[in-house]
């Protein structure tokens, strides 16, 4: 399982979708909720959830794409039941609270692709 916010669709979440592939038999992706992203980030994503959610769906890397729930991040760690949850380089996330909660979920921090180049922010710099 992964978690992003995959604000138009670039090589490094590519990268960052075929890792999290390699991990595992099927792929679940929680999508950020665009009030999260406002809250996390300090501005709301250019794309809305549900265009971010198409547009990964459109890869075909992702077994499942959804949504994440507005005030629970665990809710779909839950409902899921991932044994793996794969980080980007870049993410930030309370892993020892996700181990304390899931003990039997191995956290794995990805690999970044050329970081000065595809990170997002960067990116919208440059248009």
């Amino acid at each position: 399982m992964g978690f992003g916010t995959f604000d138009g669709l670039h090589p490094g979440h590519l990268f960052f979708l075929r890792q999290l592939k390699s991990l595992g038999d099927e792929l679940y992706i929680a999508i950020g909720r665009d009030r999260n992203v406002k809250r996390i980030k300090g501005k709301k994503p250019y794309f809305n959830e549900k265009e971010r959610q198409k547009a990964v769906e459109k890869t075909g890397l992702a077994d499942k794409v959804l949504i994440g729930h507005s005030t629970d991040f665990y809710r779909v760690i839950h409902r899921y039941q991932p044994d793996v949850i794969g980080l980007g380089y870049d993410q930030r996330a309370n892993t020892e609270e996700i181990q304390t909660l899931f003990p039997s979920i191995k956290i794995i921090t990805l690999k970044s692709l050329k970081p000065e180049k595809y990170k997002s922010s960067l990116i919208k710099k440059r248009k």
